[in-house]
């Protein structure tokens, strides 16, 4: 039993490509493994922007021999009258590679066959390697794309090195030019040379030393105690960095070894709303933002560079500098849509289409506030005002600057600049949740208002595209039903909310009374879509399919109803 180390050396790979390839790269070599009847124990993948590394454990070395049978033609065609092969026995015995002599004749449900049986002696393991390496390195898919100079293959990025070794030997391979050799190069800057490698072990250890920390997680531990220790040798015990879960990762495969700058901001910016804020620093510049013991942002910020530097206040200008430059244009933006008012918003949402045969934002809104009321007067009469006031600013902000400039604040700056035109606490918090939950598993609304509002644009969206046979279909799902339709369940779940669903999504469908004419079963089909999707979501948690079906095939109508049972 040996070991396969297998590195493909690239220019620098985008970030949210490294995971998916490393994943990709483990499971098919597994497939392919099990396919060639190879065993192997430990597979490991590790990664970063400059290489992509595949470590198996415990490889075979080498396929079982094995007998293969082959059933050929029948016993009748295969022999004349005096017992003599036919060309089709020879034909068959030549086509496997046995004299005809050997033939066998077995018994099956359609009579007496020939059966030819094939030794086939198994092959050495490095003789495999290459052509499954290569299969390996170009079946590689990714989000785009490239070819480089004369190559015929496509990769994320020009190959650059390749290193391959099977047992310690290296593994002869060439591909689009790039030869197969021992070696690996260490950090581009900081340590490039080449160095020859061994095994997996000493691969970890002499690119350690070389300044490329290969290992995904021992390089994010290393992101987070880089940021920690910037913060603290710059404000002290004073502040602390925001360390959000999705931008670790994605700088972890940014750099090959972490090195945290902390730098500043003026504070006149902080007068932008804290997301307005963190969205610059977090998703435009991969920045940590720095807030106090309260929460409260502070005018500093964490960015983690891919080398270390001499000079840190230098390096830390460079970032001030660009950051500035985007905080510039949000203030101008912020500044510029105080002037307006969010309700002054309203009427020129027609100028924005929904959906080509559903008409215009402005429609959609009309439609959000007559539906919003529907559920209110049914779940919450005292609410009634307010959830038609909260659906009429729910979209207002998609024309605001600050959202065309960064959409992920669609609903938060909604929420802001509501608070800010002195609309009600309650309205403002629900113009921000009725997006909720943007993802499966994501946070829901928390107030009652704000979910009356979510399930209202939801049911909306979704009559909307079942009416005019706009369905999700395989991986085609323009208007992401499947999520909308679990942003419902979740809704009613999270809130305990008993309402008819085919009630509510009647009442939506007449708010296209003008627009479509529904094609036949179009409730039935919705229905029935988010009864699937609620089935799914059930089973997916633990419960048995037969006990969720049963509850369901009772009626799906109420659906908390339906969980009672």
């Amino acid at each position: 039993m040996t070991q396969l180390l297998f590195e493909i050396g690239t220019e620098e790979i985008p970030a949210s490509y490294i995971q998916p390839a490393l994943a990709f790269m483990q499971q098919t070599s597994q497939a392919k493994l099990k396919e060639l009847g190879l065993g192997f124990g430990a597979v490991r993948t590790v990664g970063t922007p400059r290489r992509l590394t595949l470590a198996i454990d415990g490889l075979q070395t080498r396929q079982e021999d094995r007998r293969q049978e082959h059933t050929g033609p029948a016993k009748k065609a295969a022999y004349d009258a005096d017992g003599q092969p036919t060309k089709a026995a020879r034909g068959f015995a030549r086509s496997r590679g046995v004299a005809v002599e050997d033939l066998q004749i077995i018994e099956t449900k359609k009579g007496e066959y020939l059966m030819a049986v094939e030794e086939i002696k198994g092959q050495e393991t490095g003789e495999l390697l290459p052509a499954l390496l290569d299969e390996l390195l170009r079946s590689l898919p990714f989000p785009k794309s490239m070819r480089w100079a004369e190559s015929s293959m496509t990769f994320a990025r020009p190959l650059q090195w390749l290193l391959a070794l099977y047992d310690g030997k290296v593994i002869d391979l060439t591909v689009e030019g790039v030869q197969t050799g021992a070696t690996t190069l260490g950090h581009r800057f900081m340590d490039p040379g080449p160095v020859e490698i061994r095994d997996f072990d000493h691969y970890q250890e002499v690119l350690t030393a070389k300044s490329v920390l290969v290992d995904q997680q021992v390089r994010r531990e290393a992101v987070i105690d880089a940021v920690k220790k910037a913060v603290s040798e710059r404000v002290g015990d004073k502040g602390q960095p925001v360390l959000d879960e999705g931008l670790i990762d994605t700088v972890t495969n940014l750099v090959e070894i972490p090195w945290g700058i902390c730098g500043s901001f003026d504070e006149k910016f902080l007068a932008l709303p804290d997301e307005a804020l963190i969205t610059s620093m977090r998703e435009h510049q991969k920045y940590f933002p720095v807030v106090d013991s309260e929460g409260a942002l502070l005018p500093f910020f964490v960015a983690v560079n891919n080398t270390d530097v001499k000079n840190k206040a230098m390096a830390a200008n460079g970032h001030e500098r660009v950051l500035r430059a985007r905080l510039e244009d949000g203030l101008f933006f912020f500044n510029k849509d105080k002037e307006k008012p969010l309700a002054d918003r309203m009427k020129d949402l027609s100028g924005i289409i929904f959906q080509r045969k559903l008409g215009t934002m402005a429609e959609k809104s009309e439609r959000l506030v007559a539906l919003a009321s529907f559920l209110a007067e049914r779940l919450a009469p005292e609410m009634q005002e307010d959830a038609k006031r909260a659906a009429q600013l729910a979209k207002a902000d998609l024309l605001t600057e600050m959202v065309g400039e960064f959409p992920s604040l669609q609903g938060i700056i909604g929420r802001d600049y509501a608070l800010l035109d002195g609309e009600k606490p309650a309205v403002a918090d629900a113009v921000h949740e009725h997006y909720q939950p943007v993802r499966a598993g994501g946070q829901l609304p928390a107030s009652l208002l704000g979910a009356l509002v979510g399930l209202a644009d939801r049911m909306d969206t979704m009559v909307g595209c079942f009416a005019i046979n706009e369905r999700p279909t395989g991986n085609k799902d323009a208007f992401g039903q499947r999520r909308l339709a679990l942003g419902i369940i979740s809704i009613l779940r999270h809130h305990n909310l008993h309402l008819s669903l085919i009630g509510l999504a009647e009442q939506a469908l007449q708010g296209y009374a003008d627009k479509v004419t529904p094609v036949e079963d179009t409730l039935e089909q919705l229905i029935d879509f988010i009864r699937l999707r609620f089935e799914n979501d059930l089973i997916a948690s633990g419960m048995k399919q037969e006990v969720v079906e049963a509850a369901t095939s009772a009626g799906f109508d109420d659906l908390m109803d339906c969980l009672a049972r």
